[in-house]
């Protein structure tokens, strides 16, 4: 039980018996969200249980409930705070301090290094598009989280093209989705493409061949 005490400046200050942890709503949520970023992507929005997410959350089923009401807002949250965390990341590379081929160089090496370093990034967008989008159409943040990076992108083209470095006529959201997808098709397929062409496409060397000619081809079709 809770215990008061009076400090000297008076005021009262409650101190938490011994064996009992205080409550943190935010590091509770934060939990979480984590466990079922990692349950959802192995397992997809279907094959997740619950249990597992309050398992691996060290939390119970009525803190998900309480947070997030129900499984498929729980999925809804986990999309948001995947997205959320990779917005993050890109604006801390802090491109409009770059030169323009400097920035896009950066870009590019950011979104693969991101990819490989959270792969569940990769299988929780996979899952969500299994279902077309269903959840994330009823996002309220999504297109918000998305609107600094385009900006950013469409900074770093305009400021090519003044300096003559850069071609007229790229649309920044066509150009992140090229990035995005140079990355993102190589790796969500390494396996069945790995034995297509009889190579391991997840070698060190390979990936740095993979990253040096997505470099080349996105920085030459913006040559001018």
């Amino acid at each position: 039980m809770a215990e008061q005490k009076k400090t000297k400046a008076g005021r009262t200050k409650t101190s938490t018996a011994p064996g009992r942890v205080r409550r943190d709503p935010e590091r509770t949520r934060a939990r979480i969200l984590e466990a079922a970023r990692v349950e959802f992507a192995r397992r997809g929005l279907g094959g997740a249980r619950i249990d597992q997410i309050t398992a691996r959350a060290g939390s119970n089923k009525r803190m998900i409930y309480y947070y997030f009401g129900n499984k498929e807002a729980l999925f809804l949250a986990a999309l948001e705070s995947a997205y959320e965390a990779i917005r993050m990341a890109e604006q801390s590379l802090r491109l409009t301090d770059l030169e323009p081929a400097e920035g896009i160089r950066r870009l590019v090496r950011f979104t693969w290094d991101y990819y490989l370093a959270h792969p569940e990034f990769i299988t929780l967008l996979n899952s969500e598009n299994l279902h077309r989008a269903r959840h994330l159409k009823k996002s309220k943040e999504i297109q918000a989280l998305h609107s600094p990076l385009v900006a950013m992108l469409d900074g770093l083209l305009r400021r090519g093209q003044r300096a003559g470095v850069f071609r007229r006529g790229v649309d920044a959201v066509q150009l992140y989705i090229s990035i995005a997808a140079l990355g993102y098709f190589y790796l969500s397929n390494n396996h069945t493409l790995s034995t297509i062409f009889g190579r391991d496409l997840m070698r060190p060397q390979a990936l740095k061949q993979r990253l040096g000619h997505m470099t080349a081809l996105v920085l030459g079709f913006l040559s001018k």
